[in-house]
């Protein structure tokens, strides 16, 4: 799934619109882990959390764009690199998920909820999100074949 949307098509919602009530808040922890990450679009980088950085296979918290989607399901690079470009040029809200291809071949599915800013400026602006991965992997898909003879 890949989506984006010019940010400022609804109206903003009210801080009690997002209010949780602690069992909602529980239910999220126990389904995934989530942690949040910034991009400054002035010089091309991205902070991720300790847990994100991980989970990307990467060995420090900041690098650029190529390096965070290197663990990607190779079907959804270029669609995701599409869409953080989009998100580079425009205002925008986006989600997207995919999978993360782990060292051992297990895949590990993630959710990215992210929006873009400031892009008024050329060269200038930020990105931020939040990623959420549930707290199960998936088994690297197996090939069987089969001779007939």
């Amino acid at each position: 799934m890949f989506k984006i949307a010019r940010t400022g098509l609804s109206q903003p919602r009210g801080a009690d619109s997002f209010a949780r009530g602690e069992s909602e808040l529980d239910m999220l922890v126990q389904f995934c882990s989530s942690e949040g990450w910034s991009g400054d679009l002035s010089n091309g980088l991205f902070r991720l959390g300790e847990n994100a950085a991980a989970m990307h296979g990467l060995n420090q918290a900041e690098c650029g764009l190529l390096n965070l989607i290197r663990c990607y399901d190779s079907a959804d690079r270029n669609h995701v690199l599409a869409l953080f470009e989009q998100a580079a040029t425009t205002s925008s809200s986006f989600c997207f998920s995919t999978t993360i291809i782990l060292a051992s071949g297990q895949k590990q599915p993630v959710f990215c909820i992210g929006e873009s800013t400031g892009l008024e400026q050329r060269y200038s602006g930020s990105i931020l999100g939040v990623f959420f991965f549930p707290r199960f992997q998936l088994e690297a898909r197996r090939h069987v074949f089969t001779h007939h003879q």
